[in-house]
């Protein structure tokens, strides 16, 4: 699209998102498997523990204003929330966490002290919704996506610790024949995520116990969690209660009908019993960390911004404005020995008076890039074309 049609798209959009996030009308479907809730109400329990107020709402999910992060770790307070149901109260004293299956030699329960016994692994790691951006599908394909419109918001990177998923399923044992590792939650939607057993040894892959030095809130899976890096964050099961170790392909809501790719690229009859592509590793990203619309004064304007990769560091950040030249932004927090956090990054733009279309595009150390264009699909998953993002300066 041309400068005009953008700024038109855009407008069209800021005022769609100005009245959206506040109702149960943004969960256009079941595209993230479980988005019906709307807010809580004083004849229900509440659905989060945490404080709503400085977030945008989108049923039973809480989608973080990059605006409001001054720094490269999220804080637990301000780290966006993903439910497929409201959050259990679970009692750390009767917690249970049980280890089988036909691929384990044996079936174990393990309290949370025996987890607190392994040995303990800590990583840094961002967590990002396959639906992140989807608010973003009409603007770039021209096509509305099914499910909550999230914004750019539905992330966040913290330091998490706990032991590894393979000291866990080593108590086990792992059979030879094992194919899948299905972790399940304790949630009322009893979400459900299986990975190949590679995915589940990777020393990378862990139960994380604490978040950025704290215990677990329990919004983000008190008193266990699967953090598996570089995979989208439904893989990323909170309030774990159950890990089976399965002799073959495990299928399930999360990879049949949920987080999926439907679309004429991804035929139904390929990927039996799936609706369409199943989804495990997430793509290369970067935002502004501003509002859509964002309204900044005349004159010279440092921005900043995140960007992120599934497969390794980012190694640069392009910018430019109303279809420009691109130029390089400085990174922030970027290092090789944090391949699965995300990085900070900034430049300085002379703002005139008018309304503008930003842009920014991340390329990762393996050579993945952003697109200029993005690919549509019906739920509304991984997009991450460079965002037309409008700023009017005046």
């Amino acid at each position: 699209m041309n400068r005009r049609e953008a700024l038109a798209l855009m407008a069209a959009g800021a005022g769609a998102a100005a009245c959206g996030p506040q109702g149960a009308a943004n969960d256009a479907g079941d595209a993230d498997g479980g988005e019906t809730g709307g807010e809580s109400t004083q004849s229900q329990p509440p659905i989060w523990v945490k404080d709503p107020a400085p977030f945008i709402r989108h049923g039973t999910n809480l989608e973080t204003r990059l605006e409001d992060l001054g720094g490269w770790l999220t804080p637990n307070e301000l780290f966006f929330v993903r439910n497929h149901a409201p959050t259990p109260r679970i009692d750390p004293a009767a917690y249970r966490l049980t280890v089988g299956g036909p691929g384990a030699e044996r079936e174990v329960e393990l309290t949370l002290d025996d987890l607190r016994a392994l040995p303990r692994q800590t990583l840094i790691a961002y967590i990002e919704c396959a639906g992140n951006w989807r608010g973003f599908f009409q603007r770039v394909t021209g096509r509305t996506a099914s499910g909550s419109q999230w914004g750019t918001g539905a992330i966040g990177c913290a330091e998490w610790s706990g032991p590894s998923l393979a000291d866990a399923l080593a108590l086990a044992g792992v059979r030879d024949d094992a194919v899948d590792v299905n972790v399940i939650g304790l949630d009322d939607a009893e979400w459900a995520r299986p990975m190949p057993v590679a995915k589940a040894l990777d020393p990378a892959t862990i139960l994380a116990l604490t978040m950025n030095g704290a215990p677990l809130p329990p919004d983000h899976g008190f008193p266990v969690r699967a953090v598996a890096p570089g995979w989208v964050g439904s893989s990323s099961v909170k309030w774990v209660g159950r890990i089976e170790i399965a002799t073959s392909r495990v299928w399930v809501r999360a990879n049949t009908s949920s987080y999926v790719l439907v679309g004429d690229e991804w035929p139904a009859d390929r990927y039996a019993p799936a609706d369409g592509a199943p989804i495990s590793t997430g793509v290369v990203k970067s935002a502004l960390a501003l509002p859509h619309p964002a309204r900044v004064a005349p004159g010279r304007r440092r921005l900043s911004g995140f960007a992120w990769s599934p497969r390794g560091p980012v190694a640069r950040v392009e910018w430019r404005v109303d279809g420009g030249r691109w130029g390089a932004a400085r990174l922030i927090g970027a290092s090789g020995d944090l391949p699965h956090a995300w990085v900070r990054f900034e430049f300085e733009w002379e703002a005139a008076p008018g309304d503008h279309i930003v842009q920014t595009r991340a390329t990762d150390a393996a050579g993945n890039f952003q697109p200029l264009e993005g690919a549509y699909n019906e739920k509304g998953y991984l997009l991450n074309a460079a965002l037309p993002h409008l700023v009017q300066v005046g």
